[in-house]
């Protein structure tokens, strides 16, 4: 079966530092581009960055530009937002996606929650 399972979120401070995860596992992970999105009650998911597959071409949200870092590590199926610099504005569900293009398929995580605060 197919899953994206997240960790590494919970609450900082502002100005703090988190780095979430995405263990995928139940398809061919290298062949698949890799997204961070983020919600809060009451709007619409957003893009926060995205990573080809092959992790050479990345892709962010201006509001998140310089201070988040996508990556990934395809030997260990995992994908990963460092995030810098945060800012109560920050505070959402993250998800992780999966989407390979060329036959429409999409497979999305569960979510974590980012709350930063005082």
């Amino acid at each position: 079966q197919v899953q994206l399972v997240e960790s590494g979120g919970g609450l900082v401070q502002p100005g703090g530092s988190l780095r979430l995860s995405c263990a995928a596992s139940g398809f061919t992970f290298s062949t698949y581009v890799m997204s961070w999105y983020r919600q809060v009650p009451g709007k619409e998911r957003e893009l926060v960055a995205s990573i080809g597959n092959t992790g050479a071409a990345t892709n962010y949200a201006d509001s998140v530009k310089g201070r988040f870092t996508i990556s990934r590590d395809n030997a260990k199926n995992t994908v990963y937002l460092q995030m810098n610099s945060l800012k109560p504005e920050d505070t959402a569900v993250y998800y992780c996606k999966a989407l390979r293009r060329d036959v429409n398929t999409e497979y999305w995580g569960q979510g974590i929650q980012v709350t930063v605060s005082s």
